[in-house]
């Protein structure tokens, strides 16, 4: 069943995902609530917002790096250790603070090793002189995160079998290329008809006619 809904003129869902989980949250009124959602939701700002609503978020993140894809380390290959806020690069060096800086509006703190230069990884981690990481002040959210998609490895297949044959059945209702209507308001009405003549006929499939009005009408 659909319980909550939005329509937005924006090309991408990065600023989606703690509105339409805190929309979930008050169309179901469950106090303790998952959010799974694909990569495209994955922005660090919106999972420490749910995390601070009480909501908590999985979301898988987007592999952007290149290091992987060129046969070096990346930062996944650097173990954080927290009591000493450093990190221990993958030939065990420790990679300590040098500075805090603010990118995008986030607060990050850089680490990198002395020993770089005679590192015989070197060549498998970076081409530039020090091997760099960076951490948001938030990071551990991100990483409690990470931690309980690796605890639900079904996750990402309940995702898609929830909302894609969902998604697949209104884009055949109504075309896939395009609403009917213009403007974002009428667009919105249109796109509420959809989910309420999808919901109707879910819950005539789960409940059957006789049952559905009478739950109508008590």
């Amino acid at each position: 069943m659909i319980v909550s809904h939005e329509v937005v003129n924006v090309g991408h869902d990065h600023a989606q995902l703690a509105p339409m989980a805190k929309l979930a949250r008050t169309a179901t009124e469950e106090e303790q609530l998952t959010v799974f959602a694909d990569r495209g939701y994955y922005t660090s700002e919106q999972i420490l917002q749910c995390e601070q609503d009480g909501i908590k978020p999985l979301v898988p993140k987007p592999l952007t790096s290149n290091s992987k894809a060129d046969g070096r380390f990346d930062k996944r290959d650097f173990a954080y250790v927290e009591s000493d806020d450093e990190y221990r690069c993958p030939a065990g060096e420790r990679a300590i603070h040098r500075f805090t800086t603010v990118e995008h509006g986030l607060t990050r703190h850089a680490y990198w090793p002395s020993a770089c230069s005679k590192c015989v990884l070197k060549s498998r981690c970076t081409p530039s002189p020090y091997r760099r990481v960076k951490r948001w002040e938030h990071e551990k959210v991100l990483e409690d995160m990470q931690r309980r998609l690796d605890q639900t490895p079904h996750a990402a297949r309940l995702r898609r079998q929830t909302v894609e044959h969902l998604f697949g059945m209104l884009k055949a209702w109504m075309g896939s290329t395009h609403f009917l209507t213009e403007t974002l308001p009428r667009v919105r009405t249109e796109r509420s008809l959809h989910v309420l003549a999808y919901s109707l006929k879910r819950a005539v499939n789960i409940l059957g006619t006789t049952a559905l009005i009478q739950a109508m009408k008590a």
